[in-house]
């Protein structure tokens, strides 16, 4: 299954004098430049916001009666009604599949519609579902209820994804609706998955109850709190309105509130978003000094927790910029690894969040979607232009950098203490791909033992809050399903390439 974007629009670049060529150094990090190629890339302009304006980036001076241009998706955005239009008539048509506007929109619903493209003749249209698991914390309930999805309207098999959240392929657009409000009142949601805005929130995956990890977790929360929509699309088109939403913490609803330095809509369903959402995809981790089993300088914004002597979380610091994607055989594309902003204290890290979003909102470029990730706006502007502006949204200047140690890979396999008295158990996925034998095993552990669950960034599953007493028994039946022998093997390769 191969996903269908609808029809693909060229845009060419302008040959204009005035718009200069600046040149990129490469994929690099604080201390080395990890590419040597050059890569070109068109500049945005630089001006200081007085009005919240969420189009596209114009090329010519603000003073131009030109309207400036936008991709197809941006129009379907404005035209939507806040991701409704025409979506929810889509959906009740007696077609197998969706038309253009409804596929790029169905998107910030957490879906995409695919079909074989190895078939011939009529297309075979099914929808891949994705869910939102800050972290990649899934309770239990959860777990058990995507199990049972993928057998009734998938393919059989789950898989997990490099942002620690469940794929649900194969589902037909007639249940659609059933599976959609099937997640959401099982402790659920595919709100925000896919789709112009932040994606899913990654932390370290390992249920560890010491204070950084503790607090870590709980920043990746209010952040995925923070920036979910606000105007109820999703739950009036899969739901027919009622919502399902759990109270938020008071400093997460404050900081949404909060537009003391213009960062919001005024009176607009989206106080963050606006109708246009962001300009592509937003991608956020946070994680704790050593621990990058997020990859962490891979997203748009790392935030690492900073603690005192005593182990205390003070702050964070802050990286920008990182990104993997690139378009074939497009030389002005390049990946990026993020780079230093600043720090902040811990009571305003969503303030700052918010101010980095407001500044990729209000000038990542609109017209070419090849070109609108946030990455290259720095790579534009340079890091101490981004900088000015977001310190603009964010009503302060950031702090020095505090002094990291050296960052290590962790994969959680096998069997760890959490700190409470119990265990949690890391199994290796192959592909991400739960299926078989291996998802009818981990369904009977899960289920008899009433097990909360965690998918890490590299598409393995934790078996969390084990009982010492469990250990036995749960370690008998993994062991017969050749689960634990494969994660042994793995873990003793992996740490064998990294003490090369």
């Amino acid at each position: 299954m191969t996903t269908s974007f609808g029809s693909a629009t060229s845009t060419v670049i302008p040959n204009d004098p005035k718009i200069r060529m600046q040149s990129f150094t490469g994929l690099k990090s604080l201390h080395s430049i990890a590419l040597a190629r050059n890569h070109r890339v068109f500049p945005l302009p630089f001006s200081t916001p007085s009005v919240i304006t969420a189009v596209s980036t114009p090329v010519k001076p603000e003073t131009s009666t030109t309207e400036p241009k936008r991709s197809k998706v941006e129009i379907f955005k404005e035209q939507s009604n806040f991701i409704r239009y025409p979506l929810n008539e889509e959906i009740l048509t007696d077609t197998p599949n969706i038309n253009e506007a409804a596929t790029q929109l169905i998107k910030f619903h957490g879906s995409y519609q695919q079909y074989n493209r190895d078939e011939r003749g009529t297309r075979s249209y099914s929808f891949m579902l994705r869910t939102k698991n800050p972290g990649g914390k899934v309770p239990n309930q959860l777990y058990l209820t995507m199990d049972d999805l993928a057998d009734q309207f998938g393919i059989g098999t789950l898989r997990l994804t490099t942002r620690q959240t469940f794929q649900l392929h194969g589902v037909l657009k007639k249940n659609l609706k059933t599976v959609m409000s099937t997640i959401i009142k099982n402790m659920g949601s595919t709100l925000g998955a896919c789709g112009d805005l932040n994606r899913n929130v990654l932390a370290p995956a390992a249920p560890l109850m010491t204070k950084e990890y503790l607090f870590a977790q709980e920043t990746a929360d209010n952040i995925a709190a923070l920036l979910t929509p606000q105007s109820g699309f999703y739950y009036d088109v899969w739901v027919d309105g009622e919502r399902f939403m759990t109270s938020e913490p008071p400093e997460v609803v404050k900081a949404r509130n909060d537009n003391s330095h213009k960062t919001n809509f005024p009176d607009s369903p989206e106080p963050i978003y606006g109708t246009q959402f962001l300009p592509r995809k937003f991608k956020i981790a946070v994680t704790v000094p050593t621990d990058n089993s997020v990859d962490i300088l891979t997203n748009d914004i790392g935030v690492v927790v900073v603690s005192d002597d005593n182990g205390e979380p003070q702050g964070f610091n802050i990286y920008v910029g990182g990104g993997m994607g690139r378009t074939h055989r497009m030389e002005a594309t390049f990946p990026r690894l993020g780079e230093p902003l600043g720090y902040v204290p811990k009571e305003d890290i969503l303030y700052a969040i918010k101010a980095i979003v407001a500044t990729q909102r209000d000038h990542g470029r609109r017209d070419d979607r090849r070109y609108s990730r946030m990455k290259y706006l720095i790579s534009s502007w340079g890091i101490e232009k981004f900088k000015t502006v977001v310190e603009q949204y964010y009503g302060k200047k950031f702090g020095p950098f505090r002094e990291l140690p050296e960052w290590e890979f962790k994969s959680y396999l096998g069997w760890h203490e959490q700190g409470d008295g119990a265990l949690f158990c890391g199994l290796h996925v192959d592909n991400g791909r739960v299926g078989g034998k291996m998802k009818k095993t981990l369904r009977e552990v899960i289920e008899k033992y009433n097990l909360n669950v965690r998918i890490t960034p590299n598409q393995n599953i934790i078996l969390c809050d084990i009982r010492s007493a469990w250990r036995r028994p749960i370690t008998t039946v993994l062991a017969q399903a050749g689960l634990l022998v494969r994660c042994l093997l793995l873990a003793i390769i992996a740490y064998s390439f990294l003490n090369l």
